[in-house]
């Protein structure tokens, strides 16, 4: 056949499809199976399942009577994952407006009473929490922000004698480092380029468990 007058006789090239945001799931409890949409946004890294399942054996599946604070929410796998588990209060917080309206929407789909989600500084939110009074502070900052140090700092002072700090870095944090802040390791892995890392305040005698 002869190709039309005026038209290529070439194939055309196939469309560019859409890019769809991708979806991860909660793992665990009474939202088990529930899907998060993950926005395309640069920098937006949700904590893999494997780490989540790896971190929440580690505390133990039941947080029933928790109030725990996910500092830097982006999709807010690790807060509902929090919240799924039996945590009586978790907040979200979270920069991006976007960001903000997924979640709260997420929030209501799942009628997670338990679930406040609040647009704003983070570290700001978690220095305004009296002292001791959170069981888990979920910490999972840009990799490429100055925000390790003073999150950090903030989080041992709200978080309570007995609670934990979930920490995600570039990089793996030694006692050494972590000394400065008053935490210790409890438990710590890797996951591609990804350390993620429990913490303890120094000195815990629980750290022996």
């Amino acid at each position: 056949m002869k190709p039309v007058a005026g038209k290529s006789s070439r194939p055309s090239a196939p469309r560019a499809r859409a890019v769809l945001p991708g979806v991860v799931r909660i793992i665990g409890g009474q939202y088990k199976r529930s899907k998060l949409a993950v926005a395309n946004k640069p920098g937006l890294r949700p904590t893999p399942d494997r780490v989540r399942e790896t971190l929440f054996n580690w505390l133990g599946h039941d947080l029933t009577g928790w109030r725990c604070i996910d500092v830097f929410a982006g999709t807010g796998a690790l807060g509902f994952e929090a919240a799924s588990r039996g945590a009586s209060q978790v907040l979200l917080c979270e920069q991006d407006a976007a960001l903000v309206a997924q979640l709260q929407a997420l929030q209501l789909r799942l009628k997670a009473d338990m679930v406040k989600v609040e647009r704003g500084d983070g570290v700001a939110l978690l220095r305004r929490q009296a002292a001791g009074s959170v069981q888990l502070v979920l910490l999972d900052p840009p990799f490429d922000s100055p925000l390790f140090e003073p999150a950090l700092k903030a989080a041992t002072l709200a978080m309570a004698s007995n609670g934990f700090v979930y920490l995600e870095a570039p990089q793996a944090w030694t006692d050494e480092a972590l000394a400065a802040y008053g935490l210790q390791l409890h438990r710590s892995g890797k996951a591609g380029a990804v350390y993620f890392h429990l913490l303890r305040q120094k000195g815990d005698l629980s750290d022996a468990a």
